[in-house]
């Protein structure tokens, strides 16, 4: 018996929500089950050592370069290639009815899918319930410990990374005032995502600067969650971040108003005690001044505390 699945939503976490579907298919049948995903879903990356899955079929419509299944003859492509591998049942995780005459068309017998033209109630909002019990957000220098009790596991955004790891063992010693935090943050553009080239092409992408998300960034509210976890003080801070021309790399600077009594060498010390065991994590002198050139290419994070002009302030 060969059985296949589609999830054609374009993410890993709509891949992950359905996993458990997918591997209670493949326990009641007793056979590993094929999927048919997009490639932005990284499938092919994640799930290549699970055992209920069979083969990963990708799903090409994407784009001008991923485009064979675009369209009528694209579907009819897709019919023809899932024909020649002679599935007995599918299972369609959605309510379209062009997946539906694409299974017809490849002469799979018996279709399981949600009812057509009916998008709500597909076991979605109640597996990510389940799932977020099972899920933990990890830096690991704070929670690797944990990270084994973990079924899912989501990684840090790039700029939160670079500014919770100076900042969450302030927080934790109680070390600066948290009413005026500013977080300056530029990064390389291999991070703005792949449409990155084409959004700035009138704007010299690889000679200017640019400042975006001022104020809204996303990664607002990531910083805002974990740094909650750590006082129970009221905190602002401001993140701007900019796109920067080079390919990789993220410098953030973070300007701190220190408690009464705080001196410089009191917050470098606590850093290089915090992260004396840390591979990864590298406390320099005080005032060093950091380029990514420091640690490009590797998966470090180099932190220096350097003085204000003022003595009640620092500058990370």
């Amino acid at each position: 018996m060969k059985i296949l699945a589609i999830q054609n939503r374009m993410g890993i976490g709509d891949t992950v929500i359905f996993l458990p579907f997918i591997e209670t298919i493949s326990k009641k049948f007793n056979v590993p089950v094929s999927l048919l995903v997009k490639k932005s879903s990284k499938a092919d990356q994640y799930l290549k050592q699970t055992d209920y899955i069979d083969n990963i079929i990708f799903l090409e419509r994407n784009n001008k370069k991923d485009d064979r299944h675009n369209g009528i003859l694209g579907s009819i492509r897709l019919a023809k290639e899932l024909k020649k591998n002679k599935f007995d049942k599918i299972f369609i995780f959605n309510s379209s009815l062009r997946f539906n005459l694409i299974a017809r068309l490849a002469n799979i017998k018996e279709i399981y899918q949600y009812p057509l033209f009916k998008k709500t109630n597909q076991h979605i909002v109640e597996p990510a319930k389940n799932l977020i019990q099972k899920s933990i957000y990890s830096l690991p220098e704070f929670s690797k410990d944990e990270v084994k009790n973990y079924r899912i596991i989501s990684n840090p955004g790039c700029y939160p990374t670079s500014i919770l790891l100076p900042l969450i063992p302030l927080f934790k010693k109680n070390l600066i005032k948290l009413n005026s935090i500013i977080i300056d943050s530029k990064s390389g553009y291999s991070g703005a995502g792949r449409g990155v080239h084409k959004k700035y092409k009138d704007k010299n992408l690889y000679e200017s600067l640019s400042a975006y998300g001022v104020g809204f960034h996303r990664h607002n509210s990531e910083i805002d969650q974990m740094l909650r976890k750590f006082t129970k003080k009221k905190f602002q801070f401001s993140f701007t971040p900019h796109l920067s021309p080079m390919f990789r790399g993220i410098l953030s600077t973070i300007y701190l108003d220190l408690e009464k009594n705080i001196s410089q060498s009191k917050v470098l010390h606590t850093l290089v005690n915090f992260y004396k065991n840390e591979k990864f994590v590298k406390i320099l002198k005080s005032n060093s001044l950091l380029s990514t050139n420091e640690v490009i290419n590797t998966n470090k994070c180099y932190i220096s505390v350097c003085k204000s002009k003022y003595n009640n302030k620092i500058i990370i």
